[in-house]
């Protein structure tokens, strides 16, 4: 049986990952005791799949936020991914996060970046400590894919890159700031399309450069260099950065900054790009700037960008160069590198086979879009942070905006299973350790 299933008044209950609960009694992951659920063929077509053919649920990965598993969906037999939020209400920073979080994921329309598909019915307001959110399962992760024994061949690099910066055109166009941008945030399928993922750090960007916004973000080795030398307001270019690291990751097939510590990493980039003028450094803490001065001045040694790779032509280290930028408000920007010939074929390749704005005609006529690379409809309003002043009202708004999303749609509810052989494993599955997490920013002062 399935973690997830058909809820008890409306139909569905999940096995961790999802199955029909049938006359289960016990607590369900609000700490309720569930009535018998139901499920009604008025409301859902039965599964194609047989008992014998359902796969087990099981995690696929966990970071600082959330658990993922992959489950069967019982009213199609479907799999999908499952994350649990655990712990959301444990204070107001974290629970406006998460709230934002899912909101995003609600909002979300576009092939290069993940969406909710569903939310799991939560129990009563009493009882709501976890969020489940159903979303599409992909066989892979660019992490996976770049240390595996697989070639990555020109095209593969060209396309797979080309969908990291449509996908990001559409998020920096909803004044979104992803901050978490890496490989295993970046899922892929069978068939290559790349979707980014893992939304618990993003956030609106903030137009007022007076306000601080916290260092505690991006994994160590694709962190920007304006973050790691403490500088109390960031842009969109940081998402920008990141994409360069891992842009030379897919060719060298290896990280292309990989440190100790903040300043360790600080240290290898300086190691590449050279030591930065005071000017690239403008945004950085005093702390930081006098520690870089106090250094020999060190000459860019961007040439070292073509040992990467057979692959590291003059074009590829020329999009590479600009996206490696030390000083923030010099670095190419999404827009712009989208428009670097060196996608030209990746853009070609996706939109020719790989893409859902463009289809083929009965007559076998590719019809294109008037549109390659979608922006958002309107920015992501986060108007609603502000007034929210306490947990409870937190919890009260997420809970209704979560009844909301399941008014609006037709299919039979879903909620976990506790009948399911995997439920205690799934119910006790939590977050990463503060020790399998990167290392917080350095502290920077006058003697640093």
């Amino acid at each position: 049986m399935a973690v997830v299933g058909p809820n008890r008044h409306t139909g569905v209950s999940m096995s961790v990952s999802m199955s029909y609960m049938q006359g289960a009694t016990g607590p369900t992951a609000g700490g309720q005791h569930a009535a018998q659920p139901y499920y009604h063929p008025r409301h859902a077509a039965a599964p194609a799949h047989t008992q014998e053919q359902v796969q087990p649920d099981r995690p696929i990965g966990y970071g600082a936020f959330g658990v993922v598993w992959a489950v069967t969906d019982p009213r199609d037999g479907r799999r999908v991914a499952l994350k649990k939020l655990p712990n959301v209400f444990q204070s107001l920073v974290s629970s406006k996060r998460v709230f934002r979080e899912l909101k995003m994921l609600c909002s979300f329309k576009h092939q290069n970046v993940l969406s909710a598909l569903d939310i799991l019915q939560p129990p009563h307001i009493d009882f709501f400590q976890e969020i489940y959110v159903i979303t599409e399962l992909l066989q892979s992760d660019l992490h996976k894919i770049i240390v595996s024994h697989q070639p990555l061949s020109p095209d593969h690099i060209k396309v797979f890159l080309y969908q990291i910066l449509r996908g990001l055109k559409y998020l920096h166009s909803a004044k979104i700031l992803h901050r978490d941008i890496k490989p295993g945030n970046l899922l892929v399928n069978s068939n290559c399309v790349l979707k980014i993922c893992d939304f618990g750090l993003a956030r609106v960007e903030e137009p007022d450069t007076s306000k601080n916004m916290t260092q505690e973000v991006v994994t160590q080795y694709y962190r920007a260099p304006e973050i790691l030398m403490g500088a109390k307001h960031y842009t969109a270019a940081v998402d920008v950065w990141s994409v360069g690291c891992i842009f030379g990751e897919l060719l060298g097939r290896r990280i292309l900054f990989q440190a100790q510590n903040p300043v360790q990493q600080l240290e290898l980039i300086t190691e590449l790009l050279g030591t930065p003028s005071l000017g690239d450094m403008r945004s950085a803490c005093e702390g930081a700037r006098t520690h870089m001065l106090s250094k020999a001045p060190k000459p860019p040694a961007l040439s070292a960008l073509y040992s990467l790779s057979a692959q590291a032509t003059h074009e590829v280290v020329h999009l590479l160069c600009q996206m490696l930028v030390f000083d923030p408000e010099k670095r190419i920007s999404v827009v712009d590198a989208l428009a670097h010939p060196y996608l030209d074929e990746g853009r070609l390749r996706y939109h020719s086979c790989m893409c859902k704005c463009c289809y083929t005609t009965a007559s076998g006529m590719r019809q294109y879009t008037n549109e390659f690379e979608t922006t958002a409809p309107q920015p992501f309003d986060d108007s609603w942070e502000k007034k929210l002043t306490s947990v409870q009202q937190v919890k009260e708004e997420m809970h209704k905006f979560i009844a909301e999303q399941l008014n609006n749609t037709s299919r039979v509810p879903l909620c976990i299973n506790p009948q399911s052989a995997a439920f205690k494993s799934f119910a006790s599955s939590t977050v990463a350790h503060p020790s399998e997490l990167p290392p917080s920013p350095h502290q920077w002062d006058a003697k640093n």
